[in-house]
């Protein structure tokens, strides 16, 4: 979502429902218009998709506080709220919000605080749910969904991908990662084998965690780029000035972006499910009406 007038956002949010979304999802990035607020516009706009943070920086969030917004947020979104979190990766943000940039280590143990609070707080029984009980304790508004707000965590690294295979139910790989030592935002793209490994590290994980026999965890991707055209090679060219180090069949097969007709899109997509069990594909927004023949496609539409 970029900043817009009221209707503008409502008319994309209109218009994805129209082309088939599932969801519809809002970053966290300041500079940007505020999640919880995007996403409840979104809701009086559209009747079927479910609506996401797609992901809240948790140094941003005391637990607390993020707990009753995403219950009133659920609440008013009649109970299609997804939470996705992750840690955080551009130092800016946090100096002009006057916040901490903690390490990368602390980033992560900030965001399990902030998940187990989050969720106890948003399970707890001995809580008042309403401002006029007097049992005592602080109230807390209560979610729709139950037993509760799906969670979609974003990231590959080892320490979260332990987390995600212990608590999410969504699990989020964007095909890219931080540079080293980097705190601008700085992102490199993973090639094909390495996005494998990162994918069959969490499958480690979240057999040993016990998560795949009894609640198998949807995979999801970020699609970074689509470009529909009969041309692979010509248009993998303009591409090769962000990547000069690779080349250009290593481009087309990123799994970070699809290149080609309607059709060769289609059977990457469905070789990516097969290679790594993505069944849960996010597109940026200036891709949402060239991945809908896709979308539709795949559905046998």
């Amino acid at each position: 979502m970029t900043s817009a007038p009221a209707e503008e956002w409502r008319a994309k949010c209109r218009r994805a429902e129209e082309l088939g979304y599932d969801v519809i999802l809002v970053p966290d990035h300041l500079g940007m218009p505020a999640p919880f607020p995007a996403l409840v516009a979104a809701a009086e706009a559209t009747e079927r998709p479910r609506l996401g943070t797609f992901v809240l920086n948790a140094g941003f969030w005391n637990p607390a506080l993020l707990a009753r917004e995403v219950a009133t947020t659920d609440a008013l979104t009649g109970g299609r709220l997804e939470l996705g979190l992750g840690t955080g990766y551009v130092k800016a943000e946090h100096d002009t919000a006057g916040l901490p940039w903690l390490s990368p280590g602390e980033r992560v143990d900030h965001l399990l605080r902030t998940i187990e609070e989050v969720y106890r707080l948003l399970a707890a029984e001995d809580l008042p749910r309403s401002p006029t009980r007097s049992s005592g304790g602080t109230p807390m508004p209560q979610p729709v969904r139950q037993p509760r707000v799906p969670l979609l965590v974003g990231g590959n690294g080892d320490r979260v991908l332990r987390l995600t295979a212990e608590h999410a139910d969504i699990a989020a790989f964007t095909g890219a990662r931080s540079v080293r030592g980097s705190s601008t935002g700085k992102l490199e793209v993973m090639l094909a084998g390495e996005l494998e490994e990162r994918v069959a590290l969490y499958r480690e994980l979240a057999a040993a965690a016990g998560r795949e026999k009894a609640e198998p965890t949807e995979l999801n991707l970020l699609i970074q780029f689509v470009i529909d055209t009969d041309d692979r090679e010509a248009a993998v060219q303009p591409l090769m000035e962000r990547v000069p180090h690779l080349t250009a069949d290593q481009v087309l097969e990123l799994p970070i972006g699809l290149i080609g007709t309607v059709e060769e899109m289609t059977a990457q997509v469905l070789a990516q499910r097969e290679r790594y069990g993505f069944t849960y594909l996010t597109v940026l927004e200036p891709n949402m009406e060239a991945f809908a023949p896709v979308m539709a496609r795949l559905r046998g539409e």
